[in-house]
């Protein structure tokens, strides 16, 4: 592993959280996946492209992109160890053969110049320690003309497990969610500041499209409850208050949820940037390769 400058984020997906996504993996990416097909048409994948993947968490995307490339090669990026032992043995189990999981800090690593045709992120661009430097190094792992697309969280509002959570203000320290620009899950939230990053990080013709997804959260109000509130984020706050007033949280979580289950599950609406941009070459003109 090379160099780590967000170890802040590497010590929490080194740890708890970073366990609890590998071992819940299919969970997660239920949750995400209705944003895997705008991604991949975003980013235009061809036969033979060379994929990077940044955040790759436990590899959903990675392995997509690697079928979608069949002919070319897709390369994970994470932080988290437990997250790449798992996307390494689920490729391996899905015989996803033209797929590599390397684990380093996006901001520092030192990608080949110009190694790659495309750069994809689904939630993992927002908790860079320094963004502006982080999106010119993906930068330079493009080639002239490489293609960027990524979803990020927009505005908390627009997303109803964030608003189910919000009913637990008054009983757990939740703190303030949603403040555009603010280190964290909303670091990006603001389009025309996200934008303007990643133009100024050398790449052209930059767009944010609002887009929405439903992920399913869990078989029922109470399944989906326990799983939010044992995440990361959710056993954090759990651990500030006694057990009863955890128990009265989780059953006021279950009840903000119970009118989201439907069909045996519960569908809750999420909302994001979908970002993308072209490597600008010298001189800040865009070129496609022949």
């Amino acid at each position: 592993m090379e160099r780590i400058v967000n170890t802040e984020q590497s010590q929490a997906w080194n740890g708890y959280e970073g366990r609890h996504w590998a071992s819940h993996q299919d969970r997660w990416d239920a949750v995400n996946d209705g944003f895997n097909p705008l991604l991949l048409d975003a980013a235009g994948l061809a036969g033979d492209d060379r994929v990077l993947d940044i955040g790759c968490g436990a590899g959903r995307t990675t392995r997509l992109a690697a079928r979608h490339a069949a002919y070319g090669h897709a390369v994970g990026l994470d932080l988290s160890a437990p997250m790449l032992e798992r996307a390494r043995a689920t490729a391996h189990e899905e015989g996803v053969g033209n797929v590599e999981f390397l684990q380093g800090d996006a901001q520092a690593y030192a990608f080949p110049p110009a190694a790659f045709d495309v750069a994809i992120s689904r939630y993992g661009v927002m908790f860079f320690a320094d963004p502006a430097v982080a999106f010119a190094n993906i930068g330079s792992a493009l080639r002239p003309g490489g293609r960027l697309a990524f979803i990020c969280t927009a505005e908390a509002e627009g997303n109803e497990w964030l608003m189910a959570l919000a009913s637990l203000s008054g009983i757990l320290p939740i703190g303030e969610f949603g403040v555009p620009g603010a280190p964290g899950m909303f670091s990006l939230a603001d389009p025309a500041r996200t934008t303007g990053l990643v133009s100024a990080a050398g790449f052209a013709d930059v767009h944010a499209e609002r887009v929405t997804a439903y992920g399913i959260w869990g078989r029922d109000a109470q399944d989906a409850a326990d799983f939010l509130l044992d995440s990361g984020p959710g056993r954090h706050m759990l651990a500030q208050v006694d057990a009863a007033t955890g128990d009265r949280a989780r059953g006021t979580l279950r009840d903000a949820l119970r009118p989201h289950e439907a069909d045996g599950a519960v569908m809750l609406l999420s909302t994001a940037w979908l970002v993308t941009g072209r490597r600008a070459a010298a001189g800040g003109a865009v070129r496609d390769a022949a």
